[in-house]
């Protein structure tokens, strides 16, 4: 009875988005599990936007904050699964966040959502302050080599991404640094600044605007893709073979949803990846834009929660 119910309320769904009258009257949720502002909620925003002409319904962005992510992926995971709410899923919370030893979480969005497709790549720029001593990235490995223990990394909290990457640095590198974590990347960056910190690895749209003024200096790019903004930084694994971290932002729904709906909504992130204005925004926001069918995010899904499965375990790293 249940399954019947579902099937029939796929089906409405693609008449009333067939229905130009019954259209103007449906809205459709795009969950945020970040604040306004961040690079996350940035990407769900320019995507409601471009998907509402498409889809012919109303798409509005709503914020549900809380546990990196896990608060709007649960609401998303215990929706109707009618495509009305959906949820622009980080990499973090989908393949760190979970994994976290005793994080007891009330659902782990990496294997109770299903990814439909991806919009962005976010790429990760190993920064330092401009007016400070490091002018690479083998000075910082230099220095923590010097003095062990005492040059520290910073992040936007325990078990964030920059945490795991400084982690994930100090295993390939086999040198000791200390992490300094913070409640966000904005105070990080601060004490960066400040000369409170030595170095982060963080989002490039956290940090775009300071390197373009000259405030951080950019000395390394986390993956191997150039980063159009800084085309001439090096991917950080020139010089540290096999570290090659790429953050993402997909659009995930409910596995229960009709296989009919699920290609109807990836279309619509396809299409919508193909606008110009999209593409151009997202660029001048730090985000590289980057269509992923099902397939492949599903991929890029499975890939992600080993790497950091793997990191997470040999720091044994917990909730905190």
């Amino acid at each position: 009875m249940t399954r019947c119910r579902f099937a029939w309320i796929a089906l409405l769904l693609l008449v009333v988005m067939s229905c130009p009258s019954a259209a103007q009257e449906r809205t459709v949720r795009i969950l945020s599990g970040a604040s306004a502002g961040g690079s996350s909620d940035f990407a769900t925003r320019l995507l409601a936007e471009a998907l509402s002409p498409i889809l012919g319904v109303r798409v509005v962005v709503e914020n549900r904050t809380g546990v990196n992510g896990i608060v709007a992926a649960q609401e998303t995971a215990r929706s109707i699964p009618d495509g009305s709410t959906t949820f622009v899923c980080p990499m973090s919370t989908m393949s760190i966040t979970p994994q976290l030893v005793g994080a007891n979480l009330p659902i782990d969005p990496g294997a109770e959502l299903l990814p439909i497709a991806n919009v962005a790549l976010s790429s990760y720029g190993f920064v330092v302050a401009a007016n400070g001593p490091y002018r690479s990235v083998q000075d910082v490995l230099a220095a923590a080599r010097a003095r062990p223990g005492q040059v520290s990394f910073a992040s936007a909290g325990v078990g964030s991404a920059q945490h795991l990457q400084g982690e994930l640095l100090k295993q390939k590198t086999g040198v000791d640094m200390v992490h300094v974590p913070y409640r966000g990347a904005s105070p990080a960056i601060v004490d960066i600044l400040g000369g409170r910190a030595d170095f982060m690895i963080t989002n490039m749209a956290d940090v775009t605007r300071q390197v373009q003024d000259g405030a951080l200096r950019l000395l390394a790019i986390s993956d191997e893709e150039p980063f159009p903004l800084f085309p001439d930084v090096p991917p950080l694994s020139r010089l540290i073979p096999g570290f090659n971290v790429v953050g993402w932002f997909a659009l995930c729904g409910q596995k229960a949803m009709a296989p009919e709906l699920v290609d109807r909504l990836e279309a619509a992130v396809a299409r919508a990846m193909t606008d110009p204005s999209l593409l151009r925004r997202m660029a001048e926001g730090g985000l590289t834009p980057r269509f992923e069918d099902r397939a492949a995010i599903t991929r890029r899904l499975a890939a992600d929660r080993a790497l950091w499965l793997n990191v997470i375990h040999a720091v044994d790293l917990r909730a905190g």
